[in-house]
């Protein structure tokens, strides 16, 4: 693996985690909207950007399976699959890429994703979408911290 291709891998991880926080202002501002109107149309908002939110930590985990590991998981459960592939050490090439921990929290989003994609935008529970929205701030923190970890470990 060239030196290019570890400098390009981490500036996608630098991008990727300057472009979350706008996706989750976005988030609380929708979350405000819909919590002080009658209009529920801001959740189907919110529910995108949450979806954002994972996606964009999905990208960065999918770039470092394809890049470092050199394989991406397969099959129907591929996503479930990728967070406990960076949840785990691979002896010789890198560390974990994120803790158990932040892999179980990121595992929410990735079920909710699913339900973006695949349930009627009335259908969105309130109360689970509040849940998301506030944990989402301490979640990205912690997996920011741990990706600039693993990309300072890149750049070493």
């Amino acid at each position: 693996m060239t030196d290019e291709i570890i400098k390009e891998l981490v500036e996608r991880i630098h991008l990727e985690l300057e472009e979350i926080p706008r996706v989750l202002t976005r988030m609380d501002d929708g979350w405000a909207r819909a919590r002080s109107s009658s209009d529920d149309l801001y959740l189907d908002g919110v529910a995108l950007n949450l979806h954002g939110f994972y996606m964009g930590i999905e990208r960065i985990l999918t770039r470092i399976a394809e890049t470092i590991d050199g394989k991406l998981p397969q099959g129907e459960g591929w996503h479930l699959l990728l967070l406990e592939q960076m949840t785990k050490e691979v002896p010789g090439i890198r560390p974990a890429v994120i803790s158990t921990e932040t892999g179980t929290g990121l595992d929410e989003y990735r079920r909710f994703r699913h339900v973006v994609r695949n349930v009627y935008t009335h259908s969105f529970d309130p109360a689970k979408l509040g849940k998301l929205v506030n944990s989402a701030p301490e979640l990205f923190a912690q997996t920011k911290a741990e990706l600039l970890a693993f990309a300072a470990f890149l750049e070493q």
